[in-house]
């Protein structure tokens, strides 16, 4: 979905481009679809990356993407329809890629940003901070970097007396340059007035013949330009380059999403257990019990308890609900105040009114279900004919009857009682009685009979 507008700090007065890196196949994911199109907490890690360039303030993005990406190049621009789209034909390094967004460059933002797609936990505030060095004018670069537990590997930051003099790759570097553990995250940002100049001269003099846009410090450096480096946490700028590092960052995001729910006054009973998906909404005094998983667009109220094992994706649930354990909410539930969803009920595309009660192993999809009303045990709507969907109404304060059927389109009055075990295929009146069954039927002596002639049988 589309990138809403969002609190996050934006820097103002001063226009931004930022160039997402994006173009990488990802052939250690051992996947058929690009890299950065895997998901982290229900959306993928481009999407992820969007969000916090634009909260940071980019007035316009480029997504850089290879060729035959056509899947890649859809989902940005399902994310945020404004962004320009360009092809790095040839894969020659990162200062080859950030030059296929040249006309961008040359437009003349006073802020430029070049992130990767692949590293898809930097944090919005973070962007901001790399844009405010670059406003305070003493920087013409400035790099991410962070301390590295291991090294080995990564680019290192060369820094002298707080100046950053060059960044080296790990293969190119020497001994002396491979003890320094201060490494590079790729990301940086660059003054936009003479960025387009410094790009261009980047050469490809090194052991891999690329165009490494890590050699830009280096080249400032040599025309009398500042650079700095700005350090920050070595999670947050973690990259994804298989499926080992992807299960990392998840576990990242993860406890960030975690802390926040709580902090906003959720309690999560066992948080490492739960599951939460990037957009999840937790209201004051909402508990979570352990094992309970949240995918997309879910939004929860107030005073809500979630017992353990249910899963939750596209519901919204009212005030003081009650839901699981072993619930499953499917997108379109709409659940409103004091609604009581018990053990193995699953409910999908249905409005469930205030005070309803569907407490044990039943089904309700494609309905509505009036306020007060009791759902009794195994009762379904059997919504789909195997070419459509139909849909079951239930008015207030109804009551039907466990293990019954009610097969859509049918219409259930307010108040109306449905008799246990029935198939109601008509539409019950307000008030009224429903009852679909055959009449019981018993025959003396029929089950001894029965038993007797099957073992002359054998």
């Amino acid at each position: 979905m589309p990138l809403a507008p969002s609190p996050s700090p934006r820097k103002s007065g001063r226009s931004c481009l930022a160039i997402v890196l994006a173009a990488g196949v990802g052939s250690r994911m051992r996947s058929t679809k690009p890299k950065a199109l895997h998901k982290l907490a229900g959306r993928s890690m481009l999407a992820h990356v969007l969000r916090s360039v634009t909260d940071a303030g980019a007035d316009h993005v480029v997504v850089v993407a290879g060729p035959d990406q056509e899947t890649l190049i859809a989902e940005a621009k399902a994310v945020l329809p404004s962004a320009e789209i360009a092809i790095q034909t040839e894969r020659r390094g990162t200062a080859h890629a950030v030059l296929a967004a040249r006309s961008a460059i040359a437009a003349g933002y006073d802020d430029l940003l070049v992130v990767f797609a692949d590293t898809p936990l930097v944090k919005a505030q973070t962007f901001a901070l790399l844009r405010g060095v670059l406003a305070d004018g003493e920087s013409a670069v400035v790099a991410l970097g962070f301390e590295a537990k291991e090294p080995a590997g990564y680019g290192r930051l060369l820094l002298q007396d707080g100046v950053l003099n060059a960044i080296r790759e790990d293969r190119d570097a020497t001994a002396t340059e491979r003890a320094v553990r201060l490494c590079n995250a790729g990301l940086m940002a660059i003054a936009g007035k003479g960025a387009l100049g410094l790009l261009e001269t980047i050469g490809a003099v090194n052991s891999q013949r690329e165009y490494y846009l890590t050699d830009i410090v280096a080249i400032a450096r040599a025309k009398g330009l500042p650079a700095r480096a700005m350090i920050v946490e070595e999670d947050e700028v973690l990259g994804v380059n298989d499926r080992i590092q992807l299960a990392a960052a998840e576990a990242h995001l993860q406890d960030r999403l975690r802390a926040a729910a709580m902090k906003g006054g959720a309690t999560l009973i066992d948080p490492a257990s739960v599951t939460l998906s990037f957009d999840t909404e937790l209201g004051q005094d909402v508990i979570v019990e352990p094992h309970v998983v949240f995918g997309p667009g879910v939004r929860v109220g107030n005073g809500v308890l979630i017992r353990s094992f249910s899963h939750i994706e596209g519901a919204v649930i009212g005030d003081h609900a009650t839901i699981g354990p072993f619930a499953r909410l499917r997108p379109g539930a709409e659940l409103a105040q004091e609604v009581h969803i018990g053990n193995f009920v699953e409910i999908k595309a249905a409005t469930i009114g205030a005070g309803a009660k569907i407490n044990h192993l039943s089904y309700i999809g494609d309905a509505s279900v009036g306020s007060k009303t009791n759902i009794g045990a195994g009762v379904i709507t059997c919504n789909y004919d195997g070419f459509a969907k139909f849909r079951t109404e239930i008015g207030e304060n109804a009551f039907i009857g466990s293990n019954s059927s009610l097969v859509a389109p049918v219409k259930v009055g307010g108040g109306a009682y449905i008799g246990s075990g029935s198939v109601i295929t008509k539409d019950v009146e307000e008030g009224a009685l429903g009852l679909a069954r055959e009449r019981q039927i018993e025959k003396p002596g029929w089950a001894k009979a029965f038993r007797s002639a099957r073992r002359k049988e054998q």
